[in-house]
């Protein structure tokens, strides 16, 4: 890749890790298909004990590429990648996870718009699933959107998909350190406070590997919405769906209410509808049974989701009250 004056534009890529020794081989081999390479790899660990370490040094040694592995242990994700970055050599910093599979094409995708247009300071990406089970596909409709429903201007970018000069992580000040989960939706709220200059690039997909059974599913949506709470982000969100039950409970288990439970039922079939229309895409080469199975489930898994989200908000309002931190984010 070229920038005026035919200058070569270089580009770091870093990542955390925490015992990923059973798919970060298939993690490295993604990098080393990529069509276009990094220009070194910056890896923080946060203190695996199945050989996490050891196996990246053991594929470092090949890499047409510098690759730097460092040990924090104990660590959180954000200051993981906040050392990492503040190692890299080169400006564009490209970030993503350990545990995911790169599409050949991302980093040239990812890093294409800095080449484009020298005024970009930050490009996101997409993420999908991998292929999994029955439930993994399920999970996906329930919880994660098609590319068609995303709109550019308004998407949120996870970490395990994204580019920026790193003037930008300057200014925002890096990841939240204070914060265990959650620290790249942070991340983002203050970068487009800064109005940061970015672009959507849908096809910089990322594939990510789903909670393989509903405990774990649950608890990771724990955690997310613990760390919204936490932080202080999208209490609007929360609020409408803290709304949403209590109007569907009341509806559903008073006298009174049970006049106006049609009217309620629609709100929430047009809440569950988008999960239904992922079907097909998630489910797509998939028996019709399994598909009919999904399409009675999502409800339920939709409202398990949900309920976790919620409990989680509360304990991380209940923390944030009791930390003394400053105002909520939309």
């Amino acid at each position: 890749m070229s920038v005026a004056g035919g200058e070569r534009l270089k580009v770091s890529l870093v990542a955390t890790v925490l015992d990923e020794a059973e798919t970060v081989v298939d993690w490295w081999r993604s990098i080393l298909s990529q069509t276009r390479l990094p220009d070194e790899v910056v890896v923080v660990d946060g203190g695996s004990r199945d050989g996490t370490v050891e196996r990246l040094r053991e594929l470092a040694e090949e890499a047409p590429f510098p690759v730097r592995v460092e040990i924090l242990p104990g660590s959180n994700i954000a200051r993981g990648r906040n050392l990492a970055v503040s190692l890299v050599r080169h400006g564009i910093i490209a970030v993503t996870d350990a545990g995911c599979v790169l599409d050949p094409g991302w980093l040239k995708e990812l890093t294409t718009p800095f080449q484009e247009d020298p005024e970009v300071r930050l490009v996101a990406g997409f993420y999908q699933p991998l292929e999994g089970g029955w439930f993994e596909a399920l999970s996906a409709c329930v919880t994660l959107p098609l590319p068609r429903e995303v709109r550019g201007e308004r998407f949120m970018p996870s970490s395990r998909s994204l580019a920026f000069r790193r003037e930008v992580w300057e200014k925002a000040g890096g990841y939240p350190e204070w914060l265990d989960i959650g620290e790249d939706m942070y991340f983002n709220h203050r970068w487009k406070e800064l109005g940061i200059r970015h672009v959507f690039r849908p096809k910089a997909v990322v594939y990510w590997r789903l909670r393989p059974d509903l405990p774990s599913l649950l608890r990771q949506y724990f955690r997310y919405a613990r760390g919204d709470g936490e932080s202080g982000m999208y209490p609007h969100r929360h609020l409408l769906r803290f709304a949403v039950y209590a109007a569907l409970t009341w509806a559903a288990a008073t006298r009174r209410g049970r006049r106006f439970l049609p009217l309620a039922l629609l709100p929430a079939s047009l809440y569950a509808g988008r999960r239904w229309r992922r079907i097909p895409a998630y489910f797509r080469g998939r028996p019709p049974a399994e598909k009919a199975a999904a399409a009675a489930a999502v409800p339920f898994l939709l409202a398990g989701v949900d309920a976790a989200k919620m409990a989680g908000y509360l304990q991380g309002l209940w923390r944030r009250w009791t930390s003394g931190r400053g105002s909520a984010r939309g």
